[in-house]
């Protein structure tokens, strides 16, 4: 069944702060100026000053963060709605609701050919739907500003358009100790999903999304002729053990439900083949399902690793990166989300959503404050193609963003004062 819009649900059922086909129009546009300019972490400098400039047309006050990139705002008076002076004061129904995009691209060529608004920096693409993400927000300020100024907004709202969300490990924490979380009670985001049709969100209550650490190996040893390994440090035999002996202890040693996985993406070691190498350099990724697995994760492979490399006599320099920990879904936040969705749409515009195996780094938020992350549908109804996150195809069916905009305006208009 297709999801219902809400100009057919029942006028009890209808809320303000629908999207005028204009603005739909301009925030299009808007996206498309952002995918074809995409800029990395840290460098989103044409982002921040576009997403400033509209807000600031709209008659609000944005602040740039201390780094330079990124984008606070607030719409209506927070004073009255929480202690804004420190971090965490106000959770949940008692602070300000909050609603994040992350505005940063993709070190990847994007490929789409055909596509008009490709990007036009090399080796740069939003291949992961963050311009999708802040132009949704970037939508939703405008339209609450709108209702704002009616008298129709019944708490205040705070914008957060945060750099380096693909920074490990991440921008969100620098964002929160430049104060973006000082009075907020709750805070909201989407992720766009190319597996959910446009016009539906997934939604999952709990973790949504798994832990992403980074982990650098180096292996030394005194090197030597390949044909005397037994006087030596057998230093690619031992960087094979490593590659394939470390997960599967590390597999052992926490509850397999857990989900607690190294993979290696690289290996680099020696350049001739009748001489054994002196180092060897190893990179992978620690992904973790559960949270409380993941806060003793670097422990736990960092000792097999070790393991490993002792028994071979190879000397190990390891370099583990915390990355971010699972965003897990606060259970009323996410029935905000599914009201405010039910809303629009109706019932039948949600569904389920299985955990992912990727990183977000809106976990950081969700470690001080309550907050829920909802799955975007971005794929065109009937569209048999698969595509994914992070491929230089990716590409958003772009009535996803109506649907966004009016997703976080129904919930803020939904959210509780008390």
């Amino acid at each position: 069944m297709s999801p219902e819009p809400e100009a057919d649900l029942p006028a009890e059922n209808r809320l303000p702060g629908t999207l005028p086909e204009a603005l739909f129009a301009e925030l299009v546009a808007f996206r498309r100026d952002l995918h074809m300019h995409p800029e990395l972490g840290n460098q989103e400098f044409r982002t921040t000053a576009a997403i400033k400039a509209r807000l600031e047309k709209a008659g609000l006050a944005p602040r740039v963060l201390p780094s330079g990139t990124g984008v606070v705002c607030d719409i209506g008076d927070i004073s009255g709605a929480a202690d804004a002076g420190a971090l965490g004061d106000a959770r949940g129904e008692g602070g300000v609701l909050a609603l994040r995009a992350d505005i940063d691209a993709l070190p990847i060529p994007d490929s789409k050919t055909e596509c008009p608004y490709r990007s036009t920096v090399p080796d740069r693409a939003h291949a992961c739907g963050h311009d999708v993400h802040t132009t949704v927000v970037l939508g939703a300020g405008l339209v609450l500003a709108g209702l704002h100024r009616d008298g129709l907004l019944p708490r205040p709202v705070r914008l957060v358009f945060q750099p380096a969300e693909e920074v490990l490990p991440g921008g969100a924490a620098e964002a929160i100790k430049a104060g973006v979380l000082n009075g907020v009670g709750r805070i909201l985001a989407v992720h766009c999903d190319p597996r959910v049709d446009a016009g539906m969100i997934g939604l999952r209550q709990g973790a949504i999304t798994s832990a992403c650490d980074r982990l650098e190996v180096s292996l030394d040893g005194p090197g030597g002729h390949s044909a005397r390994p037994h006087l030596t440090t057998d230093l690619v035999t031992a960087v094979a053990r490593v590659v394939t002996d470390v997960p599967a202890l590390v597999g052992r040693r926490v509850d397999t439900r857990a989900g607690l996985a190294v993979t290696w993406g690289r290996i680099e070691s020696g350049h001739a083949p009748n001489v054994i190498p002196q180092h060897a350099e190893l990179a992978g990724t620690v992904r973790c399902l559960d949270i409380n697995a993941w806060r003793h994760a670097p422990d736990i492979v960092v000792a097999a690793i070790d393991e490993v490399a002792n028994l071979h006599k190879a000397k190990s320099e390891i370099n583990y990166v915390r990355g971010v920990p699972p965003v897990v879904n606060e259970a009323e936040a996410t029935e905000l989300l599914r009201a405010a969705m039910t809303a629009r749409r109706g019932a039948d515009s949600v569904e389920g959503t299985e955990q992912s195996l990727g990183g977000e780094d809106f976990s950081w938020y969700l470690e001080h404050v309550p907050g829920a992350m909802a799955r975007l549908g971005v794929r065109t109804p009937g569209e048999r193609t698969l595509r994914d996150l992070h491929q230089g195809d990716f590409d958003a069916d772009e009535s996803a963003i109506r649907v966004g905009v009016e997703l976080f305006t129904a919930a803020a208009l939904l959210h509780p004062a008390h």
